[in-house]
């Protein structure tokens, strides 16, 4: 048991939390399953981009389906240009990750030139494995 102070850490806690996730990926790989069942026996249903609905010993299972619509970036900036619609069109201005990174691997930049420009953000991510494979 490991305590720093006011948390109390088992051996215990470290192997009821590695195996919920062990579950937690087999539940998740199990329903991924069965949604594929489903959207299979909707769509010879009732077609591939159609809602359905069915109801089976008490439990009511339906399919709705959302439409997302975007514009081809490219096309439609195109299309805008050629009907004089550039009022229409963002300009976005945004740093090249890649080319700063480049500017800075060849010294025409250097740190310093940065400095205040960069944000740093963490994440904290936990990960239990056994010692021993189980």
């Amino acid at each position: 048991m490991v305590n720093n102070g006011e948390t109390l850490i088992s051996g215990d806690m470290l192997l009821r939390y590695y195996e919920l996730n062990k579950q937690k990926k087999e539940i998740e790989m199990e329903m991924n399953e069965l949604k594929d069942t489903f959207q299979r026996y909707f769509n010879n249903l009732v077609g591939t981009q159609q809602k359905g609905e069915i109801t089976v010993s008490g439990f009511k299972l339906q399919r709705q389906i959302r439409k997302t619509e975007k514009f081809n970036e490219e096309e439609t900036v195109k299309r805008l240009e050629e009907l004089q619609m550039t009022d229409l069109i963002q300009v976005i201005r945004r740093p090249d990750d890649t080319k700063i990174k480049a500017a800075l691997d060849l010294g025409l930049l250097s740190q310093s030139h940065l400095e205040g420009c960069v944000t740093t953000s963490y994440s904290p991510a936990l990960s239990v494995k056994p010692l021993t494979p189980r």
